[in-house]
């Protein structure tokens, strides 16, 4: 069985950034969101608004490039949990209206990365999502969350993890 880029790409992309988009929620009914939104790991790390900008640049982005198409474009301007919620929700419309075909066809197309340091990756697609585009968008889910649980926001694996809904418990197994 052969799983396609689309299939491991969208979907996981959707269910964080919309996993992401209701913790916004739960941080606005626990904590005053003015405490939160430039909160940061470490003094070198960038806040919560731009943990979830570049969640969402790193998952529109990764599905643009592996479709050959552009990105939409995203200015970083979000001051609020409502628009960090409002650009989740764009960033899920624009990747889920991407034609999977088109993904598919974007395993072997050559991804370049160029940094403004000059330094650059050359990948297959395939290679770019599983060794770059994911590990990337994931560190930045996994800092907002941080962030969002070490301010006291009462944030667990079930929240990470709510796209899976319950769990089926099934008395006596």
């Amino acid at each position: 069985m052969s799983i396609s880029i689309h299939d491991v790409s969208v979907p996981i992309f959707v269910n964080a950034l919309r996993n992401m988009s209701a913790w916004l929620d739960k941080a606005a009914s626990e904590k005053p969101e003015a405490n939160l939104l430039l909160g940061c790991l470490a003094p070198d790390m960038k806040p919560l608004t731009a943990q979830y900008q570049m969640a969402s640049d790193s998952a529109k982005n990764a599905v643009a490039r592996l479709a050959g198409i552009e990105a939409l474009p995203m200015p970083d301007v979000e001051v609020s949990f409502t628009e960090l919620k409002e650009r989740c929700a764009r960033t899920i419309a624009f990747v889920e209206g991407v034609d999977p075909a088109a993904l598919s066809s974007g395993a072997q197309r050559e991804v370049v990365l160029k940094f403004p340091n000059g330094m650059e990756y050359r990948f297959t697609g395939q290679a770019y999502l599983t060794g770059f585009a994911l590990p990337n968008f994931f560190f930045h889910v996994t800092t907002a969350y941080a962030i969002l649980r070490g301010a006291g926001v009462s944030l667990g694996k079930p929240d990470f993890l709510q796209h899976l809904g319950p769990p089926d418990i099934q008395a006596g197994k």
